[in-house]
């Protein structure tokens, strides 16, 4: 009989496969496609010429949701990763600082954003920089630091604080190598766990921002605007929603599988390493 192959690898299969077409839409599209995307069509039809139909300006919807991809996808992930980054090293150094007064600095400051409701800070950037996708990331990765900073710090605290660091601080390696050679590697699984997820949540804050139109402009061909200016016409024109709807669903899913999967096989390597 054939051995099923473990769980692990079923969801990180799983998760490549959900998330191969919104990424290959998101990284393609825009070579394939014009970037004034013609309006020659009547609205909200249905064929035509037009596989996906055309939304409320008579636009193809399969060029909107080909085009729109990498602002979609592009503005939540470069969120995510700056808040990684940042909220990284400060959870880091919080954690090998040895000071509860540094400690207190580097964490408590940020910690003044977490009751901050997310559309309510991208709404004041939207008055501001009205249409500006570095904009609504910088605010995303904002409001993702504060969390970030506080899951590293205690992920990380056990490495910085245990015998494998106070060695390598009697050997004389320096902070920055015991920070990020070692520390920053023990909490590389959870950084990545807590990424896959932070991915799909930053995803549908930018999707929901553009949606109540604090994000993009309105003509923007991103799948949140998309999604927001043809939700009056889901009946008549339903492809126009659930195309770029389905792509999204698809993209938080698959991160997270492939998040989830990654980490659990990096878990037992950690384990069967540990039994031999």
């Amino acid at each position: 009989m054939r051995r099923r192959a473990p769980r692990r690898h079923r969801r990180v299969t799983g998760g490549a496969l959900l998330l191969a077409l919104p990424v290959a839409a998101a990284v393609v599209g825009p070579l394939v496609t014009p970037a004034d995307i013609p309006s020659d069509g009547p609205p909200y039809a249905l064929g035509g010429g037009h596989p996906l139909g055309t939304d409320a300006l008579g636009r193809d919807v399969l060029t909107l949701v080909l085009r729109g991809g990498a602002s979609a996808l592009g503005v939540a992930c470069t969120a995510v990763a700056l808040a990684v980054a940042v909220g990284g090293l400060l959870g880091l150094a919080a954690a090998a600082s040895r000071s509860r007064l540094l400690d207190d600095l580097l964490i408590r400051p940020v910690e003044l954003l977490l009751p901050l409701p997310s559309l309510l800070v991208i709404s004041v950037v939207g008055v501001g920089w009205r249409g500006h996708p570095v904009a609504v990331a910088l605010a995303v990765a904002a409001l993702n630091v504060p969390a970030v900073a506080r899951l590293l710090r205690a992920a990380a605290l056990d490495a910085a604080s245990g015998p494998v660091a106070e060695a390598l601080r009697l050997q004389g390696e320096s902070p920055a190598r015991i920070l990020f050679g070692h520390v920053g590697r023990a909490v590389l699984p959870v950084a990545a766990a807590d990424a896959g997820g932070r991915v799909g949540s930053a995803v549908f804050t930018v999707a929901a921002a553009n949606f109540l139109g604090l994000g993009l402009d309105p003509t923007s061909p991103d799948w949140g605007v998309v999604i927001a200016a043809s939700r009056e016409a889901l009946f008549v024109q339903p492809w126009a929603v659930c195309a770029p709807t389905l792509l999204l669903v698809l993209f938080t899913v698959g991160a997270n599988l492939l998040a989830d999967g990654l980490l659990a096989a990096k878990a037992e390597g950690k384990a069967t390493a540990w039994n031999q």
